[in-house]
């Protein structure tokens, strides 16, 4: 529908009728359209207080998934807006080896794919590397016509930026990194993820 009207309002139809190059006229209403902005639905952290596991409790990734699963209600609000549940432990195969991602979502504001990837632990580059694969995959097999590049959320108990910065390229849009928290965090841990040295309170 944005689209439609970006064409009406440019007048796009006159414009296409009255050109020789019909095709630049046909590229140019392309590069009005805007690119998703993917980072705008990406929260860091995830708080899942409602799996009811409480802190500093280890949990196995399948036990993870399996919660997130029976709260998928909840999770998906916690996503955010225009998510739907694709499919669980998506699995494909190359030259006979298989892969499984563990959820798969798709966005219908952004027009994409979204792949999440659960790890329980520290977050290394072989599972930035591996999301990577996984979204190479669906970029070049799964997408559908008019969906925008799909995105890869690895979604870990603890991350080290400086890895996450070093592994991807600098001109990264499609692979993202976010914690997630079985609990609310206090104060204090709010101040620490959002980098603020103190709050400041206005007054009444």
């Amino acid at each position: 529908m944005r689209q439609l009207e970006r064409q009406i309002n440019t007048m796009y139809y006159r414009r296409i009728l009255a050109s020789q190059d019909k095709a630049s006229v046909a590229a140019e209403i392309q590069l009005r359209e805007p690119k998703p902005e993917y980072e705008k639905i990406i929260k860091d952290p995830y708080v899942m207080e409602f799996l009811q596991i409480q802190p500093d409790t280890h949990v196995y990734e399948s036990d993870l998934e399996q919660a997130l699963i029976d709260h998928l209600q909840q999770f998906l609000l916690e996503l955010g807006r225009s998510f739907s549940f694709v499919s669980r432990q998506k699995r494909f195969t190359l030259n006979g080896q298989s892969f499984f991602i563990d959820l798969v979502f798709y966005n219908y504001i952004l027009k994409c794919f979204v792949l999440i990837d659960l790890k329980t632990d520290i977050l290394t580059h072989q599972d930035i590397g591996q999301m990577q694969m996984y979204v190479n995959y669906y970029t070049r097999e799964m997408m559908n016509e008019g969906d925008n590049p799909p995105i890869g959320i690895v979604l870990c108990a603890e991350k080290n930026d400086a890895v996450v910065r070093y592994t991807l390229p600098e001109n990264n849009t499609q692979i993202f990194t976010s914690k997630y928290k079985t609990y609310l965090p206090s104060e204090d841990e709010l101040k620490r993820e959002l980098r603020l040295d103190s709050f400041h309170k206005l007054d009444e």
